[in-house]
């Protein structure tokens, strides 16, 4: 897709040094010749590092915390706010950080966009506002939530929504142009080899040939999600959405479990040397792990405003495990 609306605008990207703020930048640097971004990010060494690759000179940092954001003057077009803890340990070890991150961080920058118009602002939320699904129905937007509130690890998904609520609340009252997408589990090329997360563990057991052991039954089911079609559906959001409204991103054609994801990793990529185990130890929950559900997200809404994906599951896991690959190779290197 192109978005040749962002040629000659000016963009504040907050998580920018994360997977998917990486993607939008290489993105949005590459294929928009006069466009301008400004990357919010904690660690100014380390972002430099992680993207000098792409075109510096359009390329400007902005460092410090969201609640410290300091862009008034600079005249932002349009702002896509991808900042939040991810990691699923500090659910439970960090609620109060983790909800003052995405709750403070996110009033500031809504606040940000009332005083200073911009174009368009886009929230990236998550499919976890939907609680934990018990069948196969789709999920759509307008579909309930059964979030306990009184439970730790809510206080991501739970987080999430009062944000949500804050992107309608501004919207409704003051006319900020501000969108929500609801991102299923989202990866592939650009995945640090030490994430945390299942699908990057995966990919090591396949490039270190060890076999997959889950600590669930892997009776989950959701559909995945690749980067690069990630960064088509937000910015279609950006531009394309509607104030005050939510959009689900997922490619609905890779709904399975986590087992037979790890089968599926395991049969096309394992070379016959990995096998997937399962060692339920009954302590999901204390790790962070999200109890069992079925989260079928209805992307209908999405594909409404002409988006749809391109890149099958398959496919993103090759590109994943290569990249992968040769960071493992390259660090081998570098510390024999």
């Amino acid at each position: 897709m192109e978005f040749c609306e962002l040629e000659g605008k000016r963009l504040l990207v907050t998580g920018a040094n994360g997977l998917i703020g990486k993607a939008i930048l290489a993105r949005i640097l590459s294929e928009n010749r006069t466009t301008e971004v400004y990357a919010l990010v904690r660690d100014e060494g380390k972002a430099r590092r992680s993207l000098s690759h792409l075109p510096q000179e359009r390329l400007h940092y902005l460092v410090g915390d969201m609640c410290d954001l300091k862009a008034e003057g600079l005249g932002i077009h349009y702002i896509i706010h991808g900042a939040s803890k991810t990691a699923s340990k500090a659910f439970i070890d960090e609620p109060v950080e983790v909800i003052h991150t995405s709750v403070l961080g996110t009033e500031k920058l809504l606040e940000f966009a009332r005083v200073n118009p911009v174009g368009g602002f886009v929230y990236l939320s998550s499919m976890e506002v939907y609680g934990t699904p018990s069948t196969d129905a789709k999920v759509t937007e307008q579909s309930a939530t059964n979030l306990d509130p009184m439970s730790v690890r809510s206080s991501y998904p739970e987080s999430k929504r009062l944000c949500e609520c804050l992107c309608a609340a501004y919207a409704s009252e003051y006319a900020v142009p501000a969108r929500v997408i609801r991102l299923t589990q989202t990866f592939g090329e650009g995945v640090d080899y030490y994430d945390g997360r299942v699908f990057a563990e995966f990919a090591r057991c396949v490039i270190e040939g060890r076999d997959i052991i889950l600590k669930t039954k892997g009776e989950t089911k959701r559909c995945y999600l690749d980067v690069n079609d990630a960064v088509n559906a937000i910015l279609t959001v950006l531009l394309y959405g509607k104030n005050g409204e939510a959009y689900n991103a997922a490619n609905e054609d890779s709904y399975c479990s986590i087992y037979e994801l790890a089968e599926m990793v395991a049969d096309a990529f394992g070379q016959g040397k990995v096998k997937v185990c399962i060692e339920d130890r009954g302590d999901a929950e204390k790790l962070g792990y999200a109890k069992t559900l079925k989260m079928n997200l209805s992307a209908a809404k999405l594909r409404g405003l002409g988006w749809s994906p391109k890149v099958a599951l398959k496919t993103t896991f090759e590109r994943m495990i290569r990249d992968m690959r040769q960071q493992f190779s390259k660090e081998s290197s570098e510390n024999p």
